[in-house]
């Protein structure tokens, strides 16, 4: 009896081996670190242990940078992993990828696993599509601009926590008030100043940053953001620094850690830095939503989002069962339970509708108040063509381009036309030849 028990526990473990070399793997790389790393790994484990074919293997190659670089150089090689994480700024630059990218829409069709796009956030899936709809890749961590206030500053500075300033003609009134009462170190800043104060402010004021609706229908786009509006902001924000009423503290994230500590009173931010105050803030905080100009547009439409999406690769010698795992692993992490869970956890938004709806059924945004305010932002008016995103090649490199001219006007150097002039010249001159060579 021993003997037969022992070769059938041999034999289950020997078939149990067998199934487990026959799962289809897929690798995923990825630019999380720290908790969300945590959470891509939770992600990858939960699709894994819901089916016993396919295994998900969650690689970590470095930042949002370095994982595009790596992605590149492996395409080339005919070694591209089946998934990657890309930031949204290197959309346009996948899309001009060709053949060494599968688009969802074409993995779907291919599959015929269902992947709907109108499942998502309009502001979410409009990014990560093409001018007709198509989705291209797969919504994953989406984030957006919002305002971040200290409400004991306000307290201190007489006016009311409760109450955020709106518009922006109410905002520098606050901050200016702020630094008259002395209340907080710094009235106001922002992280991220491209992102936030040229392009977020351009969709949600329904203006054109670039032309070929902001690059979706076309290559040969333009940028135009040194409109009289576009001029008109800059020039605010050069008079607050000059009246010590605004602090630029750098470049992309450089100046959070001064809402962090609660040295700034009003601070412009990605939304994803919710988490980051739920543990560090020894103040009072709030989340609003980012201000408008009403002199321009009397009700201000959708905000844009940050983050990244996943792209489906290409490789010599891929198997259809190989795509066939990918979109199952899309839809896993399209489901409302995941989608919920992960924005709970990481303080990224949910990008579907359902992921939303089921976080509002558990009380997460009753608990966190605030917490919608983001998807709100981004799901509000109805999108233009101005509102959808940025369509642009080599995104991060205009980026840093105005950030130098506008660098230069805060030291005095330059008007605030000027600034934005220079660039939007210096960065028509690499759409141009980003756009040659991505035709070559």
């Amino acid at each position: 009896m021993k003997r037969r028990t022992l070769l059938s526990a041999s034999i289950a473990l020997a078939a149990s081996r067998a199934r487990a070399a026959e799962k289809i793997k897929i690798v995923w790389w990825h630019a999380m670190t720290a908790t969300l790393a945590d959470e891509v790994t939770r992600i990858a484990d939960g699709f894994n242990a819901s089916q016993n074919a396919v295994e998900i293997q969650a690689v970590y190659k470095g930042g949002y940078a370095d994982t595009l670089t790596a992605t590149i150089a492996a395409s080339r090689a005919g070694q591209a992993p089946h998934l990657v994480q890309v930031f949204e700024v290197g959309t346009g630059t996948m899309l001009a990828a060709g053949k060494a990218v599968k688009p969802v829409w074409e993995l779907v069709k291919e599959t015929g696993l269902t992947i709907d796009p109108k499942a998502y956030i309009p502001a979410v899936r409009g990014y990560y599509s093409l001018s007709d709809g198509r989705m291209a890749s797969m919504p994953f961590n989406s984030s957006t601009a919002v305002m971040w206030y200290n409400k004991d500053a306000f307290r201190k500075a007489g006016l009311d926590p409760d109450k955020a300033p709106t518009t922006w003609q109410e905002v520098r009134k606050a901050a200016e008030t702020i630094k008259a009462k002395d209340a907080a170190p710094v009235p106001m800043t922002t992280s991220w100043p491209t992102w936030i104060q040229l392009e977020q402010y351009s969709a949600l004021h329904n203006l054109a940053f670039a032309t070929k609706s902001d690059g979706f229908d076309g290559l040969d786009a333009e940028l135009v953001f040194n409109s009289k509006a576009h001029v008109k902001h800059i020039e605010r924000l050069l008079e607050m620094s000059k009246e010590g009423s605004f602090k630029y503290a750098g470049r992309d994230t450089a100046p959070d850690p001064l809402i962090y500590s609660g040295e700034a009173a009003i601070s412009f931010g990605s939304s994803s830095s919710r988490g980051n105050l739920v543990k560090s803030a020894k103040f009072d905080w709030a989340e609003a939503y980012l201000p408008y100009d009403p002199e321009i547009i009397r009700t201000p439409l959708n905000s844009i989002i940050g983050g990244a999406s996943l792209w489906t690769m290409t490789a010599p010698n891929r198997t259809p069962g190989e795509y066939k795992a990918v979109a199952e692993f899309l839809q896993y992490i399209g489901k409302s339970d995941v989608d919920a869970t992960w924005a709970q956890n990481t303080g990224y938004v949910p990008v579907t509708f359902a992921g939303y709806e089921l976080s509002k059924q558990q009380g997460f945004f009753t608990k966190n108040v605030g917490a919608d305010i983001p998807v709100e932002q981004l799901a509000r008016g109805t999108m233009t063509s101005n509102t959808k995103g940025l369509r642009l090649g080599r995104l991060p490199e205009i980026r840093n381009i105005i950030q130098e001219e506008l660098e230069k006007a805060l030291q005095g150097g330059q008007t605030a036309q000027q600034a934005l002039d220079v660039a939007v010249v210096r960065g028509n001159k690499v759409l141009k030849e980003f756009a040659k060579s991505a035709k070559a």
